[in-house]
């Protein structure tokens, strides 16, 4: 996911992507702990897919109170 299409998205959906990356990190995490992970490169993606959108949530919420 590039930044600008997360930069595109209202604030319900980008928690409602949120929401899904974590569930998807916790299945890949599932996954590798059980020896069945078989993309292990997905791992380190949804990670910063996560962290790029907590980064441009937080940009956002400073934007509205200033």
């Amino acid at each position: 996911m590039k930044a600008g299409q997360v930069r595109g998205m209202t604030e319900d959906q980008l928690s409602d992507e949120l929401i899904k990356l974590k569930k998807e990190q916790f299945n890949l995490r599932f996954q590798a702990a059980s020896g069945q992970l078989e993309n292990t490169a997905r791992v380190r993606q949804i990670k910063r897919d996560i962290a790029r959108i907590q980064t441009i949530a937080r940009q956002k919420a400073a934007a509205a109170k200033a």
